[in-house]
This record gives C-alpha cells, structure tokens and sequence, in this order.
C-alpha cells in the first residue's frame, strides 16, 4: 500500500468518526424534540393558565402561555441545529465520496 493511499484511509477513518459524532448529536437533538413536542400537545390540551416546570433541582410554577413560548423558541432552535447538522453531514460525505474515488484510482 502506498504512502497516498495510508493517508487517504486514515482521512477516511477520520470522517467517520465525524460522521458518527454527529449521528449522536442529531439523536440526541431528535429525542429532545421529541420531549419537547409531546410537553407541547399536553400544554395544548391542559385549561389551566399555570403550570409547573422543572428547572434544574426545582419545580416552579409557571405561566402557560411562557412556558409555551419558550418550549416553541427551544423547538425552533433544535430544527436550526439539525439543519447545521445535516449540512456537516452532507460535506463529510461528499468528501468521503471523493476520497472513495480517489482511492479507486490510486489502488
């Protein structure tokens, strides 16, 4: 094996764990999400104006219609973020791709 193609496979070894960072991260991102939607459709079907909230070691009574809002914003964030992240994603395969072709042709 050449030295062009024991870079090119460390490279790639390189990128899939960057891949496999960020298949994490967008689990992670999707079971927030998730948590978040489903506090969002209990909120929606709950009458009362106050609700509690855990922050941190304690439980707070909370406006609904903050709490909502605030739930909303950290729902909009993480679809943000896992845009971010599927755009890495995205980069790091195309450069697998090419890495991939380049050692086709080398080898």
């Amino acid at each position: 094996m050449t030295d062009q193609s024991q870079q090119l496979l460390s490279q790639a070894a390189l990128y899939q764990q960057q891949m496999q960072g960020i298949a994490a991260q967008k689990e992670a991102l999707n079971m927030q999400l998730m948590e978040i939607s489903s506090a969002l459709d209990e909120l929606e079907k709950t009458a009362s104006k106050e609700v509690y909230k855990i922050a941190g070691p304690l439980i707070l009574k909370s406006d609904r219609e903050e709490v909502q809002k605030d739930m909303a914003e950290k729902k909009e964030l993480i679809h943000t973020r896992l845009q971010v992240l599927e755009k890495s994603e995205h980069k790091i395969k195309t450069k697998v791709d090419e890495l991939r072709e380049r050692l086709t042709k080398a080898g």
